[in-house]
């Protein structure tokens, strides 16, 4: 396994802006002047740990500008709460979406980082009644907040989720009202879609089937990418990481995971541009 210690050789980032955004993204920073596509997402997307993440790959077979837009840790909120990001994936020519999952976005019950998604900041006034037994204080991540919430209730939990649900969906077409036509959902994750998906074990948290079918309509295509047998034994050697992140790594997915990603998206694109 490549595990390196903290300090050691990793990817080159190149961190760049867009525009008036504030965020910080994968660069080197496209050329935004000629048609691009714009591909959004969490820290997959972003390409945490490997070289040459899909967005790079995607681009050198079509030829044209891709725009990583993926953030690490992020949700909905990290472009619902970032007008100029949405502004430079608006005036793209396509655009990709990585599915991310239902707890990484303010809701009725919580709020979280606008840019770090996965940061729980405050609980609101109905978690606090639904939960009164439930001190939030040493609570600073979204999934710790989640275990808890489910250990405590379960029937209290679950109202949570389906509202979390919910919320999802209208963020996700908010998201897609502000994208060029031609849009593509991705599902990057282990498994395909379940019929339900409450529980905590399986990324994106809480998207079922029918919630991706609720958004097919309102885009070009939907693609799952479920890495392979073979991607998945080899993502301990094609990526690079600090010892101190060996539990980040392994829910990401690794260089030939990426490959087989932009093998997906390419003839798809071609089609759309």
């Amino acid at each position: 396994m490549l595990v390196l210690d903290a300090g050691a050789r990793a990817p080159d980032y190149a961190p760049c802006r867009y525009g008036a955004s504030k965020s910080l993204f994968r660069g080197p920073g496209r050329d935004l002047s000629r048609p691009y596509v714009a591909m959004l997402g969490g820290s997959s997307t972003f390409g945490k740990y490997v070289d040459r993440p899909y967005p790079a790959l995607v681009e050198a077979a079509l030829g044209r500008p891709v725009a990583n837009l993926g953030g690490l840790n992020a949700g909905l909120d990290f472009y619902l709460s970032d007008p100029a990001t949405l502004d430079i994936a608006s005036g793209a020519r396509a655009a990709v979406v990585q599915i991310t999952g239902a707890e990484a976005l303010s809701n009725p019950f919580y709020t979280v980082h606008g840019r770090r998604n996965d940061r729980f900041l405050a609980a609101t006034p109905a978690l606090r009644a639904l939960f009164p037994q439930m001190d939030f204080a040493e609570i600073h991540f979204t999934r710790h907040l989640l275990q808890v919430l489910q250990r405590s209730d379960a029937v209290a939990f679950g109202q949570v989720v389906r509202d979390l649900q919910r919320n999802w969906l209208a963020g996700m077409r908010q998201l897609l009202a502000r994208l060029p036509a031609r849009r593509v959902l991705l599902w990057l994750a282990d498994t395909a879609p379940r019929e339900q998906a409450e529980g905590l074990d399986l990324a994106p948290l809480f998207i079922d089937r029918q919630m991706l079918a609720a958004l097919t309509p309102e885009v070009s295509a939907l693609i799952q990418a479920i890495p392979s047998p073979r991607a998945r034994a080899m993502a301990r050697f094609d990526m690079t990481y600090p010892e101190t992140e060996a539990v980040q790594a392994a829910c990401l997915p690794g260089a030939t995971a990426h490959a087989e990603v932009a093998e997906r998206l390419t003839p798809v694109l071609q089609r759309l541009m």
